[in-house]
Protein backbone atom coordinates (compact mmCIF):
# COMPACT_ATOMS: atom_id res chain seq x y z
CA UNK A 1 0.00 0.00 0.00
CA UNK A 2 1.48 3.58 -0.76
CA UNK A 3 2.27 5.38 2.16
CA UNK A 4 -0.24 8.09 1.59
CA UNK A 5 -3.03 5.32 1.77
CA UNK A 6 -1.69 4.27 4.66
CA UNK A 7 -2.09 7.76 6.40
CA UNK A 8 -5.65 8.48 4.83
CA UNK A 9 -6.90 4.69 5.65
CA UNK A 10 -5.19 4.89 9.52
CA UNK A 11 -6.92 8.84 9.41
CA UNK A 12 -10.54 7.70 8.38
CA UNK A 13 -10.69 4.76 10.62
CA UNK A 14 -9.89 6.74 13.66
CA UNK A 15 -12.19 9.59 12.71
CA UNK A 16 -14.85 7.11 11.71
CA UNK A 17 -13.78 5.31 15.35
CA UNK A 18 -14.54 8.51 16.89
CA UNK A 19 -17.83 9.20 15.52
CA UNK A 20 -18.81 5.64 16.65
CA UNK A 21 -17.81 6.63 19.59
CA UNK A 22 -19.45 9.50 20.53
CA UNK A 23 -23.03 8.28 19.13
CA UNK A 24 -22.82 5.18 21.49
CA UNK A 25 -22.14 7.97 23.76
CA UNK A 26 -25.46 10.29 23.17
CA UNK A 27 -27.25 7.32 22.62
CA UNK A 28 -26.15 4.20 24.56
CA UNK A 29 -25.66 2.05 21.86
CA UNK A 30 -22.64 -0.47 22.06
CA UNK A 31 -20.21 1.09 20.29
CA UNK A 32 -18.43 -2.50 19.36
CA UNK A 33 -21.82 -2.98 17.66
CA UNK A 34 -21.52 0.74 15.94
CA UNK A 35 -17.89 -0.18 15.36
CA UNK A 36 -18.82 -3.47 13.53
CA UNK A 37 -21.14 -1.76 11.74
CA UNK A 38 -18.96 0.79 10.38
CA UNK A 39 -16.07 -2.16 9.39
CA UNK A 40 -19.22 -3.65 7.66
CA UNK A 41 -20.20 -0.46 5.51
CA UNK A 42 -16.66 0.07 4.42
CA UNK A 43 -15.93 -3.39 4.03
CA UNK A 44 -16.28 -5.04 0.47
CA UNK A 45 -19.72 -6.08 2.12
CA UNK A 46 -20.56 -2.81 2.32
CA UNK A 47 -18.98 0.19 0.00
CA UNK A 48 -15.64 -1.45 -0.17
CA UNK A 49 -14.00 1.51 0.38
CA UNK A 50 -10.96 0.02 2.73
CA UNK A 51 -7.74 -1.09 0.76
CA UNK A 52 -6.94 -4.55 0.40
CA UNK A 53 -3.78 -4.33 1.96
CA UNK A 54 -5.43 -2.81 5.23
CA UNK A 55 -6.36 -6.39 5.66
CA UNK A 56 -2.61 -7.18 6.54
CA UNK A 57 -2.63 -5.31 9.54
CA UNK A 58 -5.65 -7.40 11.31
CA UNK A 59 -3.40 -10.35 12.30
CA UNK A 60 -1.32 -7.55 14.16
CA UNK A 61 -4.05 -5.65 15.76
CA UNK A 62 -6.22 -8.57 16.83
CA UNK A 63 -3.31 -10.20 19.20
CA UNK A 64 -2.51 -6.75 19.99
CA UNK A 65 -5.97 -5.84 21.42
CA UNK A 66 -6.80 -9.26 22.61
CA UNK A 67 -3.85 -9.43 24.67
CA UNK A 68 -3.85 -6.28 26.27
CA UNK A 69 -7.77 -7.33 27.07
CA UNK A 70 -6.57 -10.12 28.46
CA UNK A 71 -3.89 -8.48 31.00
CA UNK A 72 -7.13 -6.17 31.87
CA UNK A 73 -9.26 -9.30 32.65
CA UNK A 74 -6.47 -10.66 34.59
CA UNK A 75 -6.21 -7.57 36.28
CA UNK A 76 -9.40 -8.02 37.63
CA UNK A 77 -8.92 -11.35 39.44
CA UNK A 78 -7.03 -9.09 42.45
CA UNK A 79 -7.45 -11.28 46.03
CA UNK A 80 -10.12 -8.89 46.89
CA UNK A 81 -12.34 -9.54 43.70
CA UNK A 82 -11.66 -13.20 44.24
CA UNK A 83 -12.26 -12.96 47.67
CA UNK A 84 -15.73 -11.24 47.25
CA UNK A 85 -16.61 -12.70 44.37
CA UNK A 86 -14.43 -15.86 43.32
CA UNK A 87 -17.26 -18.49 44.10
CA UNK A 88 -19.38 -16.70 42.01
CA UNK A 89 -17.19 -16.45 38.94
CA UNK A 90 -16.44 -20.42 39.10
CA UNK A 91 -19.45 -21.37 39.50
CA UNK A 92 -20.72 -19.43 36.66
CA UNK A 93 -18.11 -19.94 34.31
CA UNK A 94 -18.44 -23.48 34.86
CA UNK A 95 -21.84 -23.76 34.58
CA UNK A 96 -22.29 -21.95 31.32
CA UNK A 97 -19.67 -23.87 29.89
CA UNK A 98 -21.43 -26.83 31.12
CA UNK A 99 -24.74 -26.18 30.05
CA UNK A 100 -24.40 -24.72 26.69
CA UNK A 101 -22.44 -27.54 25.49
CA UNK A 102 -25.53 -30.28 26.67
CA UNK A 103 -28.18 -28.00 25.63
CA UNK A 104 -26.99 -27.27 22.47
CA UNK A 105 -25.62 -30.87 21.61
CA UNK A 106 -29.28 -31.67 22.93
CA UNK A 107 -31.18 -29.77 20.97
CA UNK A 108 -29.31 -30.09 17.36
CA UNK A 109 -29.05 -33.60 17.47
CA UNK A 110 -33.09 -33.48 18.61
CA UNK A 111 -33.49 -31.40 15.23
CA UNK A 112 -32.10 -34.27 13.36
CA UNK A 113 -28.22 -32.99 13.63
CA UNK A 114 -25.93 -35.90 13.10
CA UNK A 115 -24.46 -36.89 16.44
CA UNK A 116 -20.54 -35.42 15.83
CA UNK A 117 -21.72 -31.93 14.30
CA UNK A 118 -23.83 -31.63 17.01
CA UNK A 119 -21.11 -32.12 19.55
CA UNK A 120 -18.90 -30.01 18.26
CA UNK A 121 -21.51 -27.13 17.71
CA UNK A 122 -22.46 -27.52 21.03
CA UNK A 123 -18.85 -27.04 22.35
CA UNK A 124 -17.79 -23.93 19.95
CA UNK A 125 -21.41 -22.23 21.45
CA UNK A 126 -19.47 -22.43 24.83
CA UNK A 127 -16.76 -19.20 23.35
CA UNK A 128 -17.23 -16.10 24.30
CA UNK A 129 -15.92 -12.44 23.27
CA UNK A 130 -13.58 -11.27 26.03
CA UNK A 131 -12.83 -7.83 23.99
CA UNK A 132 -16.93 -6.83 23.54
CA UNK A 133 -17.43 -7.67 26.68
CA UNK A 134 -14.96 -5.92 28.58
CA UNK A 135 -15.67 -2.70 26.03
CA UNK A 136 -19.21 -2.80 26.90
CA UNK A 137 -18.11 -2.70 30.89
CA UNK A 138 -16.14 0.35 30.17
CA UNK A 139 -17.78 2.15 28.10
CA UNK A 140 -20.92 1.52 30.56
CA UNK A 141 -18.50 3.47 33.27
CA UNK A 142 -20.03 1.20 35.81
CA UNK A 143 -17.83 -0.05 38.83
CA UNK A 144 -19.77 -2.89 40.64
CA UNK A 145 -20.32 -6.25 42.39
CA UNK A 146 -21.41 -7.14 39.30
CA UNK A 147 -19.41 -6.06 36.78
CA UNK A 148 -16.28 -6.89 38.88
CA UNK A 149 -18.25 -10.71 38.64
CA UNK A 150 -18.11 -10.69 34.48
CA UNK A 151 -14.82 -9.26 33.93
CA UNK A 152 -13.68 -12.68 36.34
CA UNK A 153 -16.19 -14.50 34.50
CA UNK A 154 -14.92 -13.95 30.81
CA UNK A 155 -11.43 -14.23 31.98
CA UNK A 156 -11.56 -17.74 33.04
CA UNK A 157 -14.25 -19.08 30.97
CA UNK A 158 -13.09 -19.41 27.34
CA UNK A 159 -10.32 -21.96 29.04
CA UNK A 160 -13.45 -23.64 30.51
CA UNK A 161 -14.74 -23.59 26.60
CA UNK A 162 -11.49 -24.44 25.58
CA UNK A 163 -11.01 -27.89 27.35
CA UNK A 164 -14.61 -28.78 26.61
CA UNK A 165 -14.18 -28.09 22.96
CA UNK A 166 -11.74 -30.55 22.71
CA UNK A 167 -13.29 -33.42 24.79
CA UNK A 168 -16.01 -32.95 22.45
CA UNK A 169 -14.13 -33.43 19.20
CA UNK A 170 -12.04 -36.13 20.26
CA UNK A 171 -15.59 -37.98 21.03
CA UNK A 172 -16.92 -36.65 17.88
CA UNK A 173 -13.67 -37.98 16.16
CA UNK A 174 -14.57 -41.43 17.89
CA UNK A 175 -17.87 -41.41 16.49
CA UNK A 176 -17.04 -40.84 13.06
CA UNK A 177 -14.28 -43.66 12.95
CA UNK A 178 -11.77 -41.16 12.67
CA UNK A 179 -10.51 -41.29 16.20
CA UNK A 180 -7.02 -43.03 15.61
CA UNK A 181 -4.98 -39.95 17.31
CA UNK A 182 -6.92 -41.07 20.43
CA UNK A 183 -6.87 -38.41 22.99
CA UNK A 184 -4.64 -36.18 20.54
CA UNK A 185 -7.01 -32.66 21.05
CA UNK A 186 -7.11 -33.31 24.64
CA UNK A 187 -3.35 -33.45 25.13
CA UNK A 188 -3.15 -30.27 22.60
CA UNK A 189 -5.52 -28.48 24.74
CA UNK A 190 -3.36 -29.54 28.08
CA UNK A 191 -0.21 -28.34 26.61
CA UNK A 192 -2.01 -25.31 25.36
CA UNK A 193 -3.54 -23.89 28.44
CA UNK A 194 -0.72 -24.96 30.75
CA UNK A 195 2.23 -24.00 28.82
CA UNK A 196 0.17 -20.36 28.46
CA UNK A 197 -0.21 -20.36 32.67
CA UNK A 198 3.32 -21.13 32.83
CA UNK A 199 4.42 -19.04 30.45
CA UNK A 200 2.16 -16.10 31.65
CA UNK A 201 3.79 -16.61 35.54
CA UNK A 202 7.33 -16.63 33.34
CA UNK A 203 6.49 -13.10 32.38
CA UNK A 204 4.47 -11.74 35.17
CA UNK A 205 6.44 -12.80 38.11
CA UNK A 206 9.33 -10.98 37.28
CA UNK A 207 7.08 -7.97 35.53
CA UNK A 208 5.37 -7.80 39.08
CA UNK A 209 8.56 -6.84 40.97
CA UNK A 210 10.52 -5.21 37.96
CA UNK A 211 7.86 -2.56 36.68
CA UNK A 212 6.66 0.72 38.60
CA UNK A 213 10.47 1.67 39.61
CA UNK A 214 10.92 4.11 37.69
CA UNK A 215 7.73 6.15 37.85
CA UNK A 216 6.90 4.77 41.19
CA UNK A 217 3.11 4.02 41.91
CA UNK A 218 2.47 1.90 38.01
CA UNK A 219 4.44 0.95 35.29
CA UNK A 220 5.38 3.67 32.36
CA UNK A 221 3.85 3.17 28.98
CA UNK A 222 6.89 1.50 26.93
CA UNK A 223 7.45 -0.89 30.28
CA UNK A 224 3.22 -1.70 29.80
CA UNK A 225 3.76 -2.06 26.00
CA UNK A 226 6.99 -4.21 26.19
CA UNK A 227 5.78 -6.60 28.65
CA UNK A 228 1.99 -6.92 26.20
CA UNK A 229 4.17 -7.73 22.99
CA UNK A 230 6.71 -9.85 24.84
CA UNK A 231 3.87 -12.18 26.19
CA UNK A 232 2.01 -12.15 22.61
CA UNK A 233 5.08 -12.38 20.44
CA UNK A 234 6.41 -15.45 23.02
CA UNK A 235 2.83 -17.22 23.27
CA UNK A 236 2.42 -17.11 19.21
CA UNK A 237 5.88 -18.82 18.76
CA UNK A 238 5.63 -21.64 21.13
CA UNK A 239 2.05 -21.77 20.06
CA UNK A 240 0.37 -21.59 23.05
CA UNK A 241 -2.55 -19.13 23.86
CA UNK A 242 -1.59 -15.21 24.55
CA UNK A 243 -5.13 -14.35 25.89
CA UNK A 244 -4.81 -17.05 28.98
CA UNK A 245 -1.24 -16.07 28.76
CA UNK A 246 -1.66 -12.38 29.62
CA UNK A 247 -4.76 -13.21 31.57
CA UNK A 248 -1.90 -15.02 33.79
CA UNK A 249 0.22 -12.25 33.77
CA UNK A 250 -2.00 -10.02 34.47
CA UNK A 251 -3.78 -11.39 37.58
CA UNK A 252 0.40 -12.45 38.54
CA UNK A 253 1.10 -8.54 38.35
CA UNK A 254 -1.65 -7.31 40.04
CA UNK A 255 -1.56 -9.68 43.33
CA UNK A 256 1.96 -9.63 43.59
CA UNK A 257 3.02 -5.81 43.00
CA UNK A 258 2.21 -4.50 46.02
CA UNK A 259 4.05 -1.21 45.44
CA UNK A 260 1.64 -1.11 42.34
CA UNK A 261 -1.31 1.69 42.47
CA UNK A 262 -2.50 1.48 39.27
CA UNK A 263 -0.72 -1.88 37.57
CA UNK A 264 -2.87 -1.73 34.47
CA UNK A 265 -3.34 2.42 34.24
CA UNK A 266 -0.85 2.53 30.79
CA UNK A 267 -2.57 -0.30 29.36
CA UNK A 268 -6.16 0.85 29.48
CA UNK A 269 -4.99 4.32 28.07
CA UNK A 270 -3.26 3.10 24.99
CA UNK A 271 -5.74 0.42 24.58
CA UNK A 272 -8.70 2.23 22.66
CA UNK A 273 -6.95 2.50 19.39
CA UNK A 274 -5.63 -1.11 19.10
CA UNK A 275 -9.59 -2.14 19.74
CA UNK A 276 -10.85 0.60 17.52
CA UNK A 277 -8.77 -0.62 14.59
CA UNK A 278 -9.48 -4.50 15.53
CA UNK A 279 -13.30 -4.00 15.66
CA UNK A 280 -13.36 -2.42 12.54
CA UNK A 281 -11.12 -4.21 10.58
CA UNK A 282 -13.12 -7.41 11.95
CA UNK A 283 -16.47 -5.90 10.82
CA UNK A 284 -14.77 -5.65 7.31
CA UNK A 285 -14.01 -9.03 7.20
CA UNK A 286 -17.38 -10.57 7.89
CA UNK A 287 -18.80 -12.59 5.50
CA UNK A 288 -22.46 -10.90 5.50
CA UNK A 289 -23.56 -13.20 2.84
CA UNK A 290 -23.04 -16.49 4.64
CA UNK A 291 -26.11 -15.36 6.87
CA UNK A 292 -28.17 -16.19 4.07
CA UNK A 293 -26.83 -19.60 4.13
CA UNK A 294 -27.51 -20.33 7.98
CA UNK A 295 -30.67 -21.99 7.36
CA UNK A 296 -32.73 -23.88 10.17
CA UNK A 297 -29.83 -25.72 11.60
CA UNK A 298 -28.11 -21.95 11.84
CA UNK A 299 -31.49 -20.56 13.33
CA UNK A 300 -31.37 -23.11 15.50
CA UNK A 301 -27.90 -23.20 17.07
CA UNK A 302 -28.64 -19.36 17.64
CA UNK A 303 -31.49 -19.67 19.77
CA UNK A 304 -30.15 -22.71 21.65
CA UNK A 305 -27.21 -20.90 22.30
CA UNK A 306 -29.33 -17.63 23.51
CA UNK A 307 -31.05 -20.08 25.24
CA UNK A 308 -27.91 -21.76 27.34
CA UNK A 309 -26.37 -18.86 28.50
CA UNK A 310 -29.31 -17.89 30.70
CA UNK A 311 -30.20 -20.69 31.80
CA UNK A 312 -26.59 -22.22 32.85
CA UNK A 313 -25.26 -19.08 34.04
CA UNK A 314 -28.75 -18.31 36.05
CA UNK A 315 -28.03 -21.79 37.20
CA UNK A 316 -24.89 -21.27 38.02
CA UNK A 317 -24.92 -17.31 39.82
CA UNK A 318 -27.86 -19.54 42.32
CA UNK A 319 -25.08 -22.21 43.26
CA UNK A 320 -22.46 -19.30 43.38
CA UNK A 321 -25.18 -17.19 45.69
CA UNK A 322 -24.80 -14.40 43.52
CA UNK A 323 -28.01 -11.66 44.86
CA UNK A 324 -31.04 -12.64 43.24
CA UNK A 325 -31.65 -9.91 41.71
CA UNK A 326 -27.88 -10.58 39.46
CA UNK A 327 -28.94 -13.70 38.88
CA UNK A 328 -31.48 -13.67 35.47
CA UNK A 329 -28.54 -11.49 34.45
CA UNK A 330 -25.17 -13.27 33.53
CA UNK A 331 -26.79 -15.09 31.27
CA UNK A 332 -27.64 -12.08 28.83
CA UNK A 333 -24.43 -10.37 29.09
CA UNK A 334 -22.56 -13.47 28.36
CA UNK A 335 -24.00 -13.53 24.45
CA UNK A 336 -21.34 -12.34 22.83
CA UNK A 337 -19.21 -14.66 20.57
CA UNK A 338 -16.33 -13.75 18.41
CA UNK A 339 -13.17 -14.67 17.47
CA UNK A 340 -12.17 -17.91 19.66
CA UNK A 341 -15.35 -19.65 18.15
CA UNK A 342 -14.17 -19.08 14.36
CA UNK A 343 -10.93 -20.58 16.15
CA UNK A 344 -12.50 -23.57 17.16
CA UNK A 345 -14.28 -24.06 14.00
CA UNK A 346 -11.46 -23.89 11.90
CA UNK A 347 -9.47 -26.42 13.77
CA UNK A 348 -13.09 -28.48 13.61
CA UNK A 349 -12.98 -28.36 10.10
CA UNK A 350 -9.90 -29.65 9.93
CA UNK A 351 -10.78 -32.89 11.93
CA UNK A 352 -13.85 -33.76 10.70
CA UNK A 353 -14.19 -32.44 6.94
CA UNK A 354 -17.51 -34.48 6.32
CA UNK A 355 -19.04 -31.39 8.36
CA UNK A 356 -16.45 -28.48 7.59
CA UNK A 357 -18.60 -26.66 5.75
CA UNK A 358 -21.41 -26.99 7.77
CA UNK A 359 -19.55 -26.13 10.68
CA UNK A 360 -18.03 -23.09 9.44
CA UNK A 361 -21.00 -21.83 8.29
CA UNK A 362 -22.82 -21.90 11.27
CA UNK A 363 -20.36 -20.38 13.29
CA UNK A 364 -19.45 -17.61 11.02
CA UNK A 365 -22.91 -16.90 10.22
CA UNK A 366 -24.06 -16.93 14.67
CA UNK A 367 -20.49 -15.39 15.15
CA UNK A 368 -21.81 -12.25 12.97
CA UNK A 369 -25.27 -12.14 14.84
CA UNK A 370 -23.83 -12.37 18.81
CA UNK A 371 -21.13 -10.33 17.64
CA UNK A 372 -23.57 -7.34 16.30
CA UNK A 373 -26.15 -8.32 18.68
CA UNK A 374 -24.72 -9.42 22.18
CA UNK A 375 -23.50 -6.55 23.56
CA UNK A 376 -26.79 -4.89 23.77
CA UNK A 377 -27.47 -8.42 26.00
CA UNK A 378 -24.26 -7.30 27.87
CA UNK A 379 -24.92 -3.37 28.29
CA UNK A 380 -28.90 -4.13 29.23
CA UNK A 381 -27.81 -6.47 31.91
CA UNK A 382 -25.23 -4.16 33.34
CA UNK A 383 -27.74 -1.41 33.62
CA UNK A 384 -30.31 -3.63 34.85
CA UNK A 385 -27.66 -4.59 37.64
CA UNK A 386 -26.56 -1.39 38.24
CA UNK A 387 -30.34 0.37 38.63
CA UNK A 388 -31.46 -2.75 41.03
CA UNK A 389 -34.39 -3.71 42.27
CA UNK A 390 -37.54 -0.98 42.55
CA UNK A 391 -38.24 0.31 44.79
CA UNK A 392 -41.11 -0.16 47.45
CA UNK A 393 -44.32 1.79 46.74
Amino acid sequence: MDLAFVFLTLGGLFLAGLLADEVGRRTRLPRVTLLLACGIAVGEAGFGWLPEAAFDWYGFLSVSALTMVAFLLGGALTREALLAHGRVILWVSGAVVLVTLAIVTAGLAASGAALPLALVLGAIATATAPAATLDVIRQTGVKSGFTDTLEGIVAIDDAWGLIAFSVALTVALGLTGNGGEGAGPLVEAAREIVGAIVLGAAVGVPAAYLTGRLKPGEPMQMEALGIVFLTAGLAIWLDLSFLIAGMTAGAIIVNLARHHERSFHEIEHVQWPFMLLFFILAGSSLEIDQLAAVGGLGLAYIALRSLARVIGAGAGAILGGAPVRERPLYGLALLPQAGVAVGMALVAAEALPDYAATILTVTIASTIIFEIVGPFGTIWAIRRAEAGPPAAS
